[in-house]
């Protein structure tokens, strides 16, 4: 039998012993790391509380009076474009300008070689003579034959004959002159002369080029003392202006891409004879004198349209504002910290300020910064921004970047865990 009171082997105890020490070391490591996970998360999450408040800029809804205006964006485009093509054809002996010139009305811009055209014009003068001449002899002859039929000499189909035969005389003199006149105007015609005032682009065809008649653009003049905006105005738009101004043409301001507000002042004088269905709008044009020369055709343009003065009216940033399909929006964030969702009717862009004309009162404050935080029913961290003069929020400066936290030091009994 066995003697089940005697004690263990000294090989087995030294062996539980280890794995002892083993296993009150893995436990000590699951109780730091434990504890480190919880420590790092929100204290409120990790006690089972609410989650906490997404934080959202707000800001007032302010009233002050404006001024009615209506902003689009367009392109330039000169007042008069000519692209010059040849009359007649002809090889190019000289251009006279350079790329880019500015040439006046009547200056000379390509000569071609004339040469066979002077000789038609001889050969058309020549001719003229020739009828001329045969016109002169016809008439004399007619005139005898009226004495001598008086003296009944010759018979009347001879004077006939003789008299239409001076008729048919002078219609060759004519048709001479008419020869006379296109053989000259081909002359003229391989002189290309500027017919506005501008300036050209380069010129496409080099010296000792063929050039055939009306096929071919040798250069395109632009006209600069004033220039064109097109742009596409609202069916809403256009009939509350058509309303407003009858015959008056409205006055519209103007700003470049580089350029802040809109320095240059304009008036609109065309409205298209129709609307354009596929974009609901109507096609507007504005006329701005350009004597500094800086505007040129294609630049693209943003136009403001001022109708009147509105008085006073509510405005909020136009960031605050939001789609939802045909509906306009803003989140209004009250005293219970609770967003509400509250439609509004629009009006005119101020200075990046929206023009509120129903939905929402002044004071009232709006989101303008987290919106996608923004959840129904779930409550806010709202930090109300200032405004400046225009009602616009004044955003705060971000904080400057802090210290790494410093890394916690090695408990004791953690130093101990990781012995081997």
């Amino acid at each position: 039998m066995m003697d089940f009171s005697a004690p263990p082997p000294r090989s087995d105890l030294t062996s539980r012993r280890i794995k002892s020490f083993l296993l009150s070391g893995v436990a000590s490591v699951l109780t730091l790391l434990n504890t480190g996970f919880l420590s790092g998360c929100n204290p409120t999450q990790a006690q089972g509380g609410p989650p906490m408040a997404p934080p959202v800029s707000v800001a007032p809804a302010v009233q002050r009076s404006v001024q009615q205006s209506d902003e689009f964006t367009g392109r330039l485009d000169a007042t008069e474009t000519v692209d010059i093509r040849a009359r007649v054809g002809g090889t190019l002996e000289k251009v006279h300008f350079t790329d880019g010139q500015k040439v006046t009305k009547g200056q000379l811009l390509f000569s071609l070689d004339a040469r066979s055209y002077w000789a038609e014009l001889s050969r058309a003068k020549a001719q003229l003579n020739a009828a001329r001449t045969a016109a002169e002899l016809a008439g004399t002859e007619s005139a005898r034959a009226g004495k001598l039929l008086a003296e009944r000499a010759i018979s009347q189909q001879e004077a006939e004959q003789l008299s239409a035969g001076a008729r048919n005389a002078k219609a060759n003199v004519l048709a001479a002159e008419a020869a006379v006149q296109v053989a000259t105007l081909n002359v003229d015609y391989s002189q290309i002369r500027s017919p506005i005032t501008g300036v050209a682009s380069r010129a496409q065809v080099t010296a000792g080029n063929l050039v055939a008649p009306n096929e071919q653009v040798l250069t395109t003049l632009v006209s600069q003392d004033k220039v064109y905006a097109y742009f596409d105005v609202p069916e809403q738009t256009y009939l509350r202006y058509a309303k407003a101004g009858g015959d008056r043409k409205p006055p519209v301001s103007m700003g470049l891409a580089d350029e802040t507000g809109y320095p240059h002042a304009g008036q609109i004088d065309f409205f298209d004879n129709r609307l354009n269905p596929a974009t609901g709008g109507i096609r507007a044009r504005a006329v701005f004198d350009n004597t500094q020369l800086r505007l040129i055709p294609g630049l693209f343009a943003r136009l403001k349209l001022i109708s009147g003065t509105l008085g006073e009216a509510v405005l909020v940033p136009e960031r605050a504002v939001g789609t939802d399909q045909s509906k306009r929006f803003v989140w209004v964030v009250g005293e219970d910290k609770m967003p509400q969702f509250r439609p509004v009717v629009l009006g005119s862009l101020n200075d990046g300020m929206r023009v509120v004309t129903q939905g929402l009162k002044p004071g009232e404050h709006v989101v303008v910064s987290g919106l996608q935080r923004v959840r129904p029913g779930t409550p806010l961290n709202p930090e109300v921004l200032a405004v400046d003069e225009q009602g616009r929020p004044i955003e705060k400066p971000p904080a400057p970047p802090g210290r790494a936290p410093a890394a916690p030091a090695k408990t004791a009994a953690a130093a101990s865990a990781t012995k081997p």
